[in-house]
């Protein structure tokens, strides 16, 4: 059976998996993403102990800016030095097998909608909510990707004209609406204000809830223009959804309109916290339908088996 090696760089950890076919995962490395040079040197080491035989491809998957046509990594905010690195060419000539890059909000999209909570929906959105923020948009039935691979990058929207930083720009939601923004409130990292909610502190409830009305912010905006059936957000929002979700739910009431948050559900993540690992996954099986399928909407040789896998057909 065919495998594929998937690498998803994060703002605080790199995880690289070994997948078939069928998107089960079959054995994964995990470890701190430090400098560009240590991080890539442990990524290479790792894809060179996990690649078999088997081995087919490599899927990339980082936050954005990022050039997916070319295989480009452009600087990512929460990658600092990670400047224009032909990740993909790199691999392919490492290894000798074809290298795809995807952002990473693309790569999660894809793997909710068709494993997980945005399953059998045609117009869905998904939101990282991790050290960053960004959206994957599946359209009409299809991931929509801009020209170059960057649609999608909310957290590059401004809420306030001066404030938390993110995305390099002060006021940004990146700096209200991420791990790195809640970070940016002084009073420690997302996972120690969830200990400290646990306990019922007020002063980190109250964080909690501007970070949720800063969510429903930008949920009302994306509701508003692009009219999604279901919203799935991952990573903090998974965790910490009891403390978001009022403070949300009010702000999209206040700023949406009507028809469009009626028909529109927001959930965690399905996938949990093995999307990452999904996600990569799914970067190969679609490339290699772009190159063997005449229409990658109807596909006749790589069938999705939804809420399972893939098949291919002969």
């Amino acid at each position: 059976m065919n495998e594929y090696i998937g690498i998803d760089i994060g703002g605080t950890k790199t995880a690289i998996v070994r997948g078939d076919e069928n998107g089960t995962i079959l054995e994964k490395k995990r470890f701190a993403t430090t400098t560009k040079e240590e991080t890539l040197e442990m990524i290479f080491q790792s894809v060179a102990d996990l690649k078999t035989d088997q081995t087919k491809a490599i899927g990339v998957s980082c936050g954005g800016p990022l050039n997916s046509k070319t295989g480009v990594i452009l600087g990512p905010p929460n990658l600092p030095g990670w400047d224009e690195v032909p990740i993909t060419d790199m691999l392919t000539e490492t290894f000798g097998i074809p290298a795809y890059l995807k952002n990473d909000a693309d790569a999660c999209a894809v793997a909710e909608w068709k494993f997980g909570a945005g399953k059998g929906t045609e117009n869905m959105i998904f939101l990282t909510f991790g050290t960053g923020i960004g959206a994957g948009l599946i359209l009409n039935g299809r991931l929509y990707e801009g020209s170059t691979g960057m649609a999608g990058e909310t957290g590059h929207l401004r809420l306030f004209e001066t404030g938390h930083i993110g995305h390099g720009k002060a006021g940004s939601f990146e700096g209200y609406v991420s791990g790195g923004g809640i970070a940016q409130y002084g009073k420690g990292t997302a996972a120690e204000l969830g200990k400290r909610a646990e306990e019922g502190d007020p002063e980190t409830l109250q964080i909690w809830a501007q970070t949720g009305e800063h969510l429903g912010s930008m949920l009302a905006i994306l509701i508003d223009l692009l009219n999604p059936e279901v919203i799935v957000i991952g990573s903090i929002f998974v965790r910490a959804e009891k403390y978001l979700r009022a403070s949300m739910e009010e702000k999209i009431r206040k700023e949406a309109l009507k028809p469009g948050v009626e028909i529109c559900r927001i959930v965690p993540a399905g996938l949990g916290e093995s999307i990452g690992d999904i996600a990569t996954v799914t970067v190969h099986i679609k490339k290699i339908r772009e190159k063997i399928e005449f229409n990658t909407a109807k596909p006749q040789y790589i069938e999705t088996i939804w809420g399972v896998g893939y098949r291919f057909k002969v």
